[in-house]
């Protein structure tokens, strides 16, 4: 059975220090960061520790060590300088399985309220709370560069270098930061340093502010966009009649300008672009939640977890042998779901390749699909040879309609070849269109600049500048 604990919650400040003078024992005392150690050490706290975990430690097994001598109805004191105290991930651990009874909460300062002069100087914007501990081993930041954040108590050069990594992923190396210093002499102050000169601070930080940078880079500004433009009474009369139907062509067309993008290697277009196919989205999940359907945390939650779940050789203990590996386990776990899902007997694995697919990339994606589960040719021999065998059907076809079928069967085999190659047929088509495109336009450039007639060109004249246009291939 587990023991019993009597937890006393402080926030930092005068308030603190009353209660803490009034108390007679302590057994264990826990302070957040070094402000509040050094407000321990003043008041000559006994047992006083600073929070610290050892390596990759949880919160959880720090306190699990922390309290493992402590003797039945032992008295914790934990002192932190977070605001709101519910946001300090040590706090909320040590309160778990304490009763409500057996925990006094003394609020303390808000040491943030020093900003208050300075916060004129930047738009209002939502502000975001965030206890250092919930950036550790992050990849993206859980905020948007839309929000001005506070991030509580970064104490070791390395979870300062982290957490600047994490900002330089939405924010400009010149972006202004403020950090709250505790210095050696015991002094505080706010500081102000470019965000590329942050990790070179060498004092503990007991709070690093971050003004927002914009107020339309975030996905929830571009929804409320959205909705707005859809709003019965004031929004665009274009966008409220729209529907899921209306829409189909536009999220097309804006599939292949990103394409198209991709193809010229343009990432000016190619961002423009991407920016065309979430508008899409959006709408769509706007138009969805507007009818009760589903919202656009439900399409974000959705593929959350599928991506989770058919990545457990990342999130999980699985363990794989390279990429052919993690692709087959993809496809068996896709298999698991249909089966949850009670559509198993209904779907099959090439159900997922959509029939509007062009044919070119649907053809590859079917390969694709067959080949994860073993339907596949042991090395590239076979593949060519498969090549001239439909090849040779295409020759000796005895009618239109078998040599029609003869030339699918040749494009499917070809398909197969550029699969092998690991390339992507619908891509490799369309550089070679885009190649043929520009040759074309330079013979039609090249007669009009000659004052020929490209009806009265024979086939000689225009290879001839066939080849000169080669020469400006990229």
């Amino acid at each position: 059975m587990a023991k019993k604990y009597k937890l006393i919650y402080c926030g930092v400040g005068a308030e603190a220090i009353e209660h803490i003078r009034s108390l007679k024992t302590v057994d264990l005392a826990i302070a957040r960061g070094t402000t509040a150690m050094n407000l321990l050490t003043m008041e000559h706290i006994p047992n006083a520790t600073l929070f610290a975990k050892k390596g990759d430690q949880t919160v959880v097994q720090w306190k699990n060590e922390m309290i493992a001598g402590l003797k039945e109805n032992a008295s914790i004191l934990y002192l932190t300088p977070i605001v709101p105290m519910i946001a300090d991930q040590v706090g909320w651990s040590l309160s778990q399985s304490i009763p409500s009874s057996d925990i006094i909460i003394h609020r303390g300062e808000d040491l943030a309220f020093g900003l208050a002069s300075l916060l004129a100087n930047y738009p209002q914007s939502p502000l975001v709370t965030v206890d250092s501990l919930v950036l550790e081993n992050k990849h993206h930041p859980p905020f948007s560069p839309d929000n001005s954040i506070l991030i509580y108590t970064i104490e070791t050069q390395d979870t300062l270098l982290e957490i600047q990594k994490l900002l330089s992923g939405l924010f400009p190396q010149d972006h202004l930061v403020h950090p709250l210093i505790h210095k050696a002499d015991g002094e505080m102050s706010w500081n102000k340093c470019a965000l590329s000169q942050l990790g070179e601070i060498t004092h503990p930080i007991t709070i690093l502010f971050v003004p927002s940078l914009t107020h339309d880079s975030s996905l929830e500004s571009f929804q409320e966009i959205i909705a707005h433009l859809r709003a019965p009474e004031d929004g665009c009369p274009w966008d409220k009649k729209q529907t899921h139907d209306s829409l189909r062509t536009y999220l097309l067309e804006e599939t292949y300008e990103a394409l198209d993008a991709l193809d010229k290697h343009d990432l000016g277009s190619l961002k423009e672009e991407l920016g065309d196919i979430l508008l899409q989205i959006l709408l769509h999940s706007q138009i969805a939640a507007e009818a009760g359907e589903f919202s656009m945390a439900d399409v974000l939650s959705g593929i959350n977890r599928k991506i989770v779940y058919r990545h457990p050789h990342v999130f999980k203990d699985w363990v794989v042998d390279g990429e052919k590996e993690v692709v087959q386990n993809w496809e068996s776990l896709k298999g698991q779901e249909r089966l949850t899902n009670g559509d198993e007997s209904r779907k099959g694995m090439l159900d997922g390749v959509p029939i509007s697919y062009p044919a070119l990339a649907q053809a590859q994606a079917i390969q694709d699909r067959a080949a994860r589960v073993g339907f596949d040719w042991p090395d590239i021999g076979p593949v060519l040879d498969k090549v001239m065998e439909e090849l040779e059907e295409v020759r000796t076809a005895s009618t239109d309609e078998e040599r029609a079928k003869e030339l699918g069967d040749l494009l499917f085999a070809l398909v197969n070849v550029v699969r092998w190659y690991k390339v992507d047929s619908e891509s490799a088509l369309r550089q070679t269109n885009l190649k043929f495109r520009k040759r074309f336009a330079y013979i039609e450039e090249q007669a009009r600049l000659s004052g020929k007639d490209m009806q009265k060109m024979t086939l000689a004249e225009m290879d001839e500048f066939w080849e000169q246009a080669k020469e400006f291939d990229v």
